[in-house]
Parts: structure tokens; sequence; C-alpha cells
């Protein structure tokens, strides 16, 4: 049966999200180290409960945060912590052996998990038949790599599917909004890109057009506010 579709909003720039989020259109905040230092937020427990706290009062119904550590008993401990935030948090681990064994304990726990960092189809049978919520594969890195990542990432949305399984694939390293677009025709419904990519989603010159014409035949006809 089809879902309704998941955007999020891949930032960790609170200022991007004061503009976007309060429309209702992002279902939650996804966010990583890279996007934190790119924002100049520090990666800690005491800074992401300060994002957290203001993602939700936006609007936000669920934010992805990514644990760190360099053994699976180091990840399993920051996403416990990470998780201890809000119950509307979903830890993402990366899709590699310690972050499968950390994958595993988390999801004994409840919590909410996403893999991320997936490049591969077997990655996304993995953390399917772990049960995680979420697979995270970067599009835009795997055309990087010189690897056409569409039909990639179509293979993988169509693994899923055959399984009947649960796991959303949440296609992430989105770059233009036309590529969102394409994959939605494919059937994919879970999408995080940042916010230039959501501009190109909501702003049109024609729609601004229209609605310049309908305002000034408001105010023509006596609509004082318009």
């Amino acid at each position: 049966m089809p879902r309704a579709p998941r955007l999020y909003l891949d930032s960790a720039d609170p200022a991007a999200w004061e503009d976007l989020l309060p429309l209702g259109v992002f279902h939650g905040v996804t966010t990583n180290p890279l996007l934190l230092d790119r924002a100049g937020q520090d990666c800690t427990l005491a800074s992401l409960a300060r994002l957290g706290d203001r993602a939700f009062a936006l609007g936000a119904r669920e934010i992805h945060l990514q644990a760190w550590g360099s053994s699976a008993d180091q990840l399993t401990a920051c996403a416990r912590e990470l998780a201890r935030l809000a119950p509307e948090v979903a830890v993402k681990v990366p899709a590699t052996q310690d972050g499968f064994v950390a994958a595993r304990r988390l999801l004994s726990e409840e919590l909410r998990v996403t893999i991320t960092a997936v490049y591969n189809a077997g990655q996304v049978l993995a953390a399917a038949t772990l049960g995680a919520h979420y697979a995270a594969p970067y599009l835009g890195r795997l055309d990087d790599l010189g690897r056409d990542g569409t039909p990639e990432v179509i293979a993988m949305h169509e693994l899923l599917a055959g399984t009947e399984n649960p796991t959303r694939l949440l296609v992430a390293s989105l770059r233009d909004w036309d590529k969102v677009v394409e994959l939605a025709w494919e059937g994919l419904d879970t999408f995080t890109f940042g916010p230039a990519v959501a501009r190109q989603m909501l702003d049109d010159a024609d729609t601004d057009e229209a609605v310049g014409g309908f305002a000034g035949a408001a105010r023509r006809r006596g609509a004082g506010w318009a």
C-alpha cells in the first residue's frame, strides 16, 4: 500500500529551519557531524539537545542525529545518549560492521535507528534484516564516484518493495529537485535534501506572477489588506 511521502531538511542551520520547518512540508531534520561543522555547531550532546529543542519548536516531528565513535561500543553508547534527548530522535549509525552491531543493540532496546552512509544494496538488505527504520543511501556521492547512482538507488528501493519490508529508504545527498521528482516517479517516498533544493521545490516565478495578479485584482475590488 502506498505510504505518505516524508521529506526531511538536511541541515544543521537553525536559520534555514526557521524559514522552512514552519511550512509543515518537512517531517523533520537530518544532521551529521559534517553538517554541524558547516553550520558552526558543536558536535556535543549539549549542542544537539539545543538544536533538537529548536527543531521541534519549529514543527519537526522527527530529527535524525548521527552517533560518533570508533567502535561498536562507542557508537552504541553515543546513540543511547542521543536517543535520550527526545522520543522523536532517530539515531544514525554507519553501514559498517561496528555500525550494524550497534544497530542490533539499539533496535533491541526499541530505539529508532537509521543506517547511514549506504553505498550498496547489500547494506540495505542488512538494514532491513535487522529491522532498521531507515536506510540512507548517498545518491550524489555515488555519482561522484563515477557510478550511476539513480539506478542503484532504484534497485535498493525495489529490493525493499519486493520483500514488503517496512524499512524506509531515506535517499540523501540530493543536489537538485529534478532528481527527487525522478525518484518519486519510480515509487520512492522518503528524501532528505538541503535548503537550496527545498527552495527549488517551493519557489516558482510563474506562481509569484499569478499571486501578484490576484493581489492586484483584490486591491482594485476593495480588499484593503491585499
